[in-house]
């Protein structure tokens, strides 16, 4: 592969500790917290409007007077090998990424990084990083780099309203090649998803596939891609489609019509609600949890799964907030946004897996227009936080997808 060594005077070990006022000014703010009112409602549609207020608070006082971060955070830095570096962006300057960097004992494993999305972070990857790094039967394992993007957990903010997925994309892969991985594989969703077509699109040399779980395809047609139009056209086209594609595809148009309000505020007025955000950690909590809520398949949160999640955005470097200057920034991007550079199609392979609860599902034949498909898997199970709620089922499927036919192509010497 070319391997070469890290610069190790730039990556040093990072552990997070947040500073005792900050802590201190948290709990100060949870103290004098006031809920709103609400209407009456019943049971089966107390989350149409989003948290109820008794969610909430409840999560609130364990909040104060229960959720030990230092202990949350001593875990973190435990379990999860940290460090923090600095990578030039072109036209942009330095930025300073958080990354976690879990090395298998393999020296042939495969590199992979793996990007997360909103309202996500880097701890997402707390579960499939031993699993990956391990390797089971003579299957393949990973070294396995999962950064905090720009304006997320402990990198630091964007600066610039031009700080667009290219550029996130661009740091992430001089990221890789800085550990030394001068040939690499991506996995994402959400946003990550974006970024992971992006390097296919642009570093298609070094990128040499991408697994993704979520995947937002255009319709073939006659002109942009017949062959696939025609098969599209044979299967039946949306009447052809299986009963779960049909329920998944009505999911898909009710989370546009009802759940996708977040998406319109980030993406055009990210101010407006940045102050709540900021100055509110309740406020933060309602706004974040209310994804983790109505976007996984029914997943068990604990209370310091929660906490620990929402915690590392109210103690991020840029601030809480900051993560929305992604959405608005591929808005306004011009002539392509993220979304349509993403739907092309990228000559590099790819691989989808669709957990049943995915917020946006286009139909499976669609996948086509995205690439070379080598692998796609459909779990009728799980939802938009994949690597949380079903890491067993995203570490197989990334097993399957590399395995040993895939990898003596892209990698002959790990063959």
């Amino acid at each position: 592969m070319g391997e070469r060594g890290p610069e190790e005077s730039d990556i040093q070990p990072y552990s997070i500790a947040v500073d005792e006022d900050r802590l201190q000014r948290l709990h100060r703010k949870l103290k004098l917290t006031d809920l709103p009112t609400e209407l009456q409602s019943d049971t089966a549609s107390e989350w149409s409007r989003g948290p109820p207020a008794a969610a909430i608070h409840e999560l609130a006082q364990y909040w104060i007077h229960d959720f030990d971060w230092r202990k949350a955070e001593a875990k973190l830095n435990d379990s999860l090998p940290q460090y923090m570096t600095s990578i030039s962006v072109d036209d942009h300057g330095d930025y300073d990424v958080h990354f976690v960097h879990q090395k298998s004992q393999n020296v042939d494993a495969i590199p992979v990084l793996f990007l997360h999305g909103w309202p996500g972070s880097f701890y997402e990857a707390a579960k499939i990083l031993k699993p990956l790094t391990d390797g089971v039967n003579g299957e393949p394992s990973f070294h396995v780099v999962a950064p905090s993007l720009i304006d997320h957990g402990f990198s630091g903010g964007s600066r610039t309203a031009d700080f667009h997925i290219d550029q996130h994309t661009e740091l992430v892969h001089k990221l890789m090649l800085k550990l030394g991985y001068d040939h690499y594989v991506a996995q994402g969703g959400d946003t990550g998803y974006l970024i992971c077509r992006l390097l296919a699109r642009h570093y298609p040399t070094h990128c040499l596939a991408h697994h993704i779980n979520m995947s937002v395809p255009n319709e073939p047609s006659r002109t942009n891609h017949p062959d696939i139009y025609q098969k599209w056209v044979t299967a039946g086209g949306f009447e052809g489609l299986s009963d779960s594609e049909k329920l998944q595809l009505s999911n898909t148009q009710n989370f546009l019509k009802e759940g996708s309000a977040y998406f319109a505020i980030h993406s055009t007025r990210p101010m407006a609600s940045a102050y709540s955000m900021t100055d509110s950690p309740v406020g933060l909590l309602a706004w974040i949890y209310d994804k983790l809520h109505v976007w996984t398949d029914d997943y068990k949160w604990t209370s310091d799964e929660i906490l620990t999640w929402v915690s590392i955005y109210y103690f991020s470097t840029a601030g809480p907030a900051a993560s929305f200057n992604t959405y608005y920034s591929n808005h306004h991007r011009r002539p392509l946004t993220a979304f349509e550079q993403a739907v092309e199609y990228i000559d590099v392979p790819v691989g989808v897996s669709r957990f049943d609860k995915e917020i946006l599902h286009m139909p499976k034949l669609w996948d086509l227009t995205l690439g070379p498909i080598v692998f796609q898997a459909e779990h009728f199970e799980g939802g938009h936080f994949a690597a949380v709620e079903k890491p067993e089922l995203l570490v197989g499927d990334l097993r399957k997808m590399f395995g040993r036919g895939l990898v003596e192509k892209l990698f002959p010497r790990r063959g």
